[in-house]
This record gives structure tokens, C-alpha cells and sequence, in this order.
């Protein structure tokens, strides 16, 4: 949970008295337009940016204060883009995911090895095992850094817009595997989405963000149309939506 979350750089505050809460098990988006503080959110969550007032909470503990690798125990984060990474194998990168948990001067053992593997089995990726990272392309990466935190192992996911590097097919793929994986482990899980159709298809809420203030959600299992239509036009103005069946498909309207 992120409680009355002030942030933003320097003296400039974008996100203002933000509040949320993502239980375990659910998968939830934060919606919003470019600039409205999405990732800064997420960024001052994990511990990457410093708040000027708010608690973040997982179960009972604050992790305001904690240190790096007490937090990484708690909550895994993707960004957008990763930082670069030189002269490691893909295995060696999703095997940085277990740093959280070993002492110091242990390195990653054979049990460890067969978990990363089969997580990069999972996303389609065991075939790279050996390959340098740095030599990938942006979406095959991004896989490899979702690959590390399902290694990380955390009840907290923190995802911003791990798609935006992907095609289509891959998108679906990923957000799949993302939703499956919280469900399966009962894992709290909160992403950053551009589009905010594969958020309606793969999320259970979505909560609406807009000039650094959450101005509403929506509960996509029991939302219907005229809710749908009425709240995600406070992020996008004027639009059409169709339904079909359960499903939800939002464009401009002309």
C-alpha cells in the first residue's frame, strides 16, 4: 500500500497525496497520460526516488527505511528501460535476481541455475541462456529482466510499461505470464500500461491517474459500460467503447 505519497524532483512535485492498496493475488494497472507521474510513483515506491511525505507499506513492514537489499526482498521493479548491462550472459543477468537473498560472498549455486532456466523457459527465452545480454534487442531484454525478477522472487511486483519494447503478439505473452504468475503465488502486483485496452483485458483494477493525483478506479470483474466510459474519459476525454461479451475495447471518439 502507498499511503498519502508526496514526490518529485527537486522542488517540483508531481505525484501529490497519491493513496492506493493491491492485495496479494490481484494485478492492478496505473493509468494515466504522459507526465502525469506514473513512473515517478513507482520510482519513489521502490526506494528510487525519495518522498517528501507518505508511508509505503508490504503487509505490516514500512519499507521507507529500509536498505536496498531489504527492500529487494519485499518488491521487485522493471522499468521502462534497464540500465546497461556489459559482458554478461542472459543466465547471469535473470541469476542477479537472486542477489537479494544470498549472503555476502555467495554466489548463485546449481539450484538457483535450473530456477532461472525455467523461468526463461517459461517466456521463451532458454535458447539466449548463453547469449550476451548486451546484445539483444530491446524486447527480447525487457523478457530477460522479467525473467530476473520472477527470480527475485518477491510478494511485490512493481512494473513500469514492461511492454512498451514488445509486439503485439509478444505483449500478450507477457502480460499472460505476468497475470498468471500472481495469480498462481498470490503476489501483489502493480504495472504502469500506454494502452489502456490490454490494461481492461489482462488487469483486475485500474487505477486512474492524473496530474499526480489518483482521481478514480475501476474493478474490471464487476465494472460495466457506462462506468468504464465515465471514468477512463477523466484520464482521455471524449471516447467510444465498445463491449463485447465481458470484454472492453476503448478508441478516440472522431
Amino acid at each position: 500500500s502507498l499511503r498519502n505519497i508526496h514526490t518529485g524532483y527537486g522542488s517540483r512535485e508531481i505525484v501529490r497525496g497519491a493513496s492506493l492498496a493491491v492485495e496479494g493475488g490481484e494485478f492492478c494497472a496505473l493509468l494515466g497520460l504522459n507526465g502525469c507521474g506514473k513512473t515517478t510513483l513507482l520510482r519513489a515506491a521502490c526506494g528510487l526516488l525519495p518522498m517528501k511525505e507518505g508511508r509505503c507499506m508490504v503487509g505490516e513492514t514500512e519499507t521507507t527505511h529500509l536498505d536496498e537489499k531489504s527492500r529487494a526482498r519485499l518488491m521487485s521493479y522493471i522499468p521502462q528501460r534497464g540500465s546497461p548491462i556489459m559482458g554478461k550472459t542472459v543466465l547471469e543477468v535473470v541469476l542477479m535476481g537472486f542477489n537479494a537473498r544470498l549472503r555476502l560472498l555467495d554466489s548463485p549455486g546449481e539450484a538457483h541455475r535450473r530456477i532461472a532456466m525455467e523461468h526463461l523457459t517459461h517466456l521463451g527465452l532458454a535458447e539466449l541462456a548463453g547469449r550476451d545480454y548486451a546484445t539483444l534487442s530491446e524486447g527480447q531484454k525487457q523478457l530477460v529482466i522479467l525473467a530476473r525478477a520472477l527470480s527475485q522472487d518477491t510478494p511485490v511486483m512493481l512494473m513500469d510499461e514492461p511492454d512498451s519494447a514488445l509486439d503485439f503478439l509478444n505483449r500478450h505473452m507477457v502480460l499472460s505470464k505476468i497475470r498468471e504468475l500472481i495469480k498462481e503465488e498470490n503476489k501483489a502486483g502493480l504495472i504502469t500500461l500506454h494502452d489502456p485496452n490490454f490494461a481492461m483485458a489482462y488487469c483486475d483494477r485500474l487505477l486512474l491517474l492524473k496530474e499526480g493525483r489518483l482521481v478514480g478506479e475501476l474493478d474490471m470483474r464487476r465494472a460495466k459500460a457506462d462506468e468504464v466510459k465515465k471514468k477512463l474519459s477523466l484520464i482521455y476525454g471524449d471516447i467510444e467503447l465498445l463491449q463485447s461479451g465481458d470484454s472492453f475495447l476503448m478508441g478516440k471518439a472522431l
